[in-house]
């Protein structure tokens, strides 16, 4: 296990438990634009715990990498199913945010192979 892999690795989790914990906060500079998007407010919890759950399996992946490699992969999906949607709204001012986050899951799971 590389420095690099482990440095990406875990700024990702950082990054997808911070977005997590700022939707499960109510955090405006993200509930803002999911109200924007149509994103029904019954998803929110859903999709703020599917960011926390990828954060902790990326962690975990360090230690048994199946789990962080899984981890991984559903992180890259979750955000480039919200850049999907952030484009679907027309919104593109703002598909980087999405893409922002997704960059490090993905270089996580680059890096593991």
């Amino acid at each position: 296990m590389s420095t690099t892999y482990v440095v990406v690795t875990v700024l990702a989790a950082f990054m997808a438990g911070f977005s997590g914990g700022a939707i499960f906060f109510k955090a405006a500079f993200v509930v803002d634009p999911l109200v924007e998007y149509g994103v029904p407010r019954s998803w929110w919890n859903w999709l703020g715990a599917a960011k926390a759950a990828g954060a902790a399996g990326l962690v975990a992946g360090l230690f048994l990498p199946v789990i962080g490699v899984l981890a991984a992969i559903g992180l890259v999906l979750y955000f480039a199913g919200a850049a999907v949607t952030v484009i679907r709204a027309r919104s593109y001012a703002h598909v980087v945010w999405p893409l922002m986050y997704l960059a490090p899951a993905a270089a996580s799971l680059v890096l593991f192979a």
